[in-house]
């Protein structure tokens, strides 16, 4: 599959395309109450002049993209550093370890508590790829109590994808989509909880159930049974007094933030903030040494820059549509037929758009800062609010992550488990479906209550 930033950079030539096709046009442009600048239903009128954007356009445009979108990019840059630094500590991995290790003999608690933790660190954190240094010893565990590769994959992978799906305060996700759309970081907090504590329950019970019906009958088993593994439970750090404290600290920064952006509506500033003294604190706590607190600081940064520049790119698009002036044409073009729509129904619409881009933008940043400048105004046209078309960015961007072949976190879990991809999508699509019924009640649920 196309890399994605491939896939960015085609858009974005499909972008100076568009502005050389669709007529120039705009909406009026009105403040509502909370500040937020929305567009004015029924104002869309054609620009009397036409604006060209040339070729080179496609060069200069990146520069100005990434200075457009810095507070994010920068953003994205120290989490990955501060996550680097509790990586450095193993708070976080001997706090798996140890859960994974006190309910090995245990299937359907093994089951539970892995998927919640992967579920609760995605929600919160946005972490995925750190998942990978756990890939080996999950099967080991797993092959322990009788569970076969599909079920290890499905631990991992599908508590990774309800926690993106369902995300409460995902730094990469939400809160970056919240931030473009103009509504207060961490607000709606209440119902993506509702909504991630249902995603959970229904996907524990699907993993579960593929579990049960293998112990009973090993011959519908979708993946063969593990292959033999060095993995040990000691290969987890042990947990230590100091660990405890680092995991302790970062208990309190997720209260602190719960509470920063609940009743004092932090932005990005301050998040990043709370989170860079995260960091100081666990090397404090953990007593790392400076010089190797900074290595562990740049690489992990080091590991997110990726991401950082797939934001740049992706905001690159977004200012060729408005400096081309077709921005709002390409609204106005999607909003009529949902207007015809109830909003309701306008709202699942939205999110079938969001799961359908996915597939071409699969990284999550990327993706809001791509589709976030248009589907925010969208929703302002039919009915539907700026926080219910975050949370259709999330479900159509989280849930589809695991099934999309252009997910590279997908694609390496199931490498490193030996379980193909067809044999995946067999025993993921019906799960898909429940989710997506989820997230489409869950859209319209959002809109009945005027979230």
């Amino acid at each position: 599959m196309p890399h994605t930033l491939a896939l960015l950079l085609a858009v974005m030539v499909l972008a100076l395309v568009a502005t050389w096709l669709l007529p120039s046009g705009a909406y009026q442009m009105s403040e509502a109450a909370n500040g937020q600048k929305v567009v004015v239903p029924g104002t869309y009128a054609p620009l009397p002049d036409r604006t060209y954007l040339p070729p080179w356009t496609l060069f200069t445009i990146i520069p100005k993209a990434f200075a457009s979108a810095q507070g994010v990019i920068f953003f994205v840059i120290l989490m990955g550093g501060v996550f680097g630094v509790l990586q450095k500590t193993g708070a976080i991995e001997a706090a798996i370890g140890r859960t994974m290790i006190r309910f090995q003999g245990r299937q359907t608690l093994l089951i539970f508590f892995g998927m919640a933790i992967f579920t609760l660190l995605s929600a919160s954190f946005g972490m995925a790829s750190e998942y990978i240094a756990f890939t080996a010893m999950l099967v080991a565990l797993c092959a322990a109590v009788r569970l076969d590769a599909m079920a290890a994959s499905a631990i991992l992978l599908v508590g990774y994808g309800v926690g993106y799906g369902a995300s409460t305060t995902n730094p990469f996700t939400v809160v970056v989509a919240q931030e473009i759309a103009g509504v207060p970081i961490g607000s709606g907090l209440w119902f993506r909880i509702v909504v991630l504590v249902l995603a959970f329950l229904i996907a524990f019970h699907h993993v579960w159930s593929y579990a049960r019906r293998v112990r009973l009958d090993p011959t519908r088993a979708l993946a063969p049974p593990p292959a033999d593994d060095k993995s040990t439970p000691s290969d987890f750090p042990p947990m230590t007094v100091t660990r405890g404290l680092v995991l302790g600290a970062l208990g309190l920064t997720v209260a602190a933030l719960i509470a920063g952006i609940v009743l004092a509506k932090w932005s990005l500033p301050q998040v990043g903030a709370l989170f860079l003294g995260l960091g100081f604190s666990a090397v404090l706590i953990a007593r790392i040494r400076i010089d190797e607190a900074c290595d562990a600081f740049l690489a992990g940064a080091a590991r997110l820059t990726g991401t950082a520049l797939l934001v740049g790119v992706a905001r690159a698009i977004g200012l060729i549509l408005e400096d081309g002036q077709v921005l709002h044409t390409l609204v106005f073009m999607t909003a009529t037929p949902l207007a015809a729509l109830p909003a309701e129904a306008s709202a699942v619409g939205m999110f079938l758009i969001q799961a359908f881009l996915n597939v071409f933008i699969p990284s999550g940043s990327g993706q809001a800062f791509a589709t976030m400048p248009i589907m925010a105004p969208i929703g302002d046209l039919v009915g539907v609010s700026r926080q219910a078309s975050v949370l259709a960015f999330q479900f159509g961007d989280g849930f589809t992550n695991l099934i999309i072949p252009t997910n590279p976190f997908l694609m390496a879990i199931l490498g490193l488990t030996g379980v193909t991809y067809g044999a995946w999508v067999r025993f993921v699509w019906p799960l898909m479906v429940k989710l997506m019924l989820l997230s489409a009640a869950a859209m319209v649920a959002a809109v009945v209550v005027g979230l």
